[in-house]
């Protein structure tokens, strides 16, 4: 009984698992909520976008990326759950899909919850000069909001990433650090191109190698070698993500 039992119960538990897998619902670590995976620029899971926006959206982070190398991403779900805010759930999803990294947290998120009519954006911290409380609340203002009360989601995920992108024409992801590469090695070649000068000045005075200090204060013996005096001188030298809901 107890066997027949114990089989019946691994039977149970092998068609709920098939029933998960065959419904498209992935495992998860406990304490990990599911979420959603990225499709790309657009990741309308909640399916509230015609391919006429999600093209225009598309192309306007694609441009972006292009030209400034920040990586923008518009996502919309059909419910929170079981996050409370959509600024929590943005800033999970965030770190979840690693936005941003590859461009020194140069990234953005715009997300839109459709059941709970909430929206909110999150950015890296890099971009936070740019991307200031007082844009977030603009683009909030003028576009998400009201897309959310009217419906209209496409155009106002479309008009927000025009009005992000606008304010980040100007960022270069990277070019500071090339430039400070390039400075490095400038200056790596003029300290090892002194050290050489150095070096070939240290060589030819045996009085400053003696160990004897008589012979470095120019009391030389008579070996025949003299040396030579002058000058040398030298030179001196002198980034958590903000939500709107």
């Amino acid at each position: 009984m107890k066997t027949r039992f114990r089989r019946k119960s691994v039977a149970v538990l092998v068609a709920l698992w098939l029933s998960l897998a065959a419904s498209g619902v992935s495992a998860v670590p406990v304490g990990k909520p599911a979420m959603p995976e990225p499709l790309g620029y657009v990741s309308d899971h909640a399916k509230v976008l015609d391919e006429d926006w999600k093209a225009r959206i598309r192309s306007v982070c694609q441009d972006l990326e292009r030209k400034t190398g920040v990586e923008m991403v518009v996502v919309t779900v059909s419910s929170l759950r079981p996050y409370a805010t959509a600024h929590e759930y943005a800033s999970a999803l965030y770190d979840r899909w690693g936005i941003g990294t590859a461009q020194q947290e140069h990234g953005v998120l715009v997300l839109l919850a459709v059941q709970e009519r909430q929206a909110a954006l999150t950015v890296g911290k890099r971009m936070m000069p740019v991307i200031t409380q007082e844009v977030v609340r603009r683009v909030g203002r003028d576009y998400l909001d009201l897309s959310l009360k009217t419906g209209h989601y496409g155009e106002g995920l479309y008009r927000t990433a025009v009005a992000l992108a606008a304010v980040s024409q100007d960022i270069r992801v990277g070019t500071m650090s090339r430039a400070h590469v390039k400075g490095l090695g400038i200056w790596m070649t003029v300290l090892t191109s002194l050290g050489s000068l150095f070096f070939l000045w240290w060589i030819s005075r045996p009085d400053l190698r003696h160990p004897y200090g008589r012979i470095r204060r120019g009391e030389y013996w008579g070996t025949g070698q003299g040396g030579f005096g002058g000058n040398f001188g030298g030179f001196g030298g002198a980034t958590s993500g903000e939500g709107w809901k």
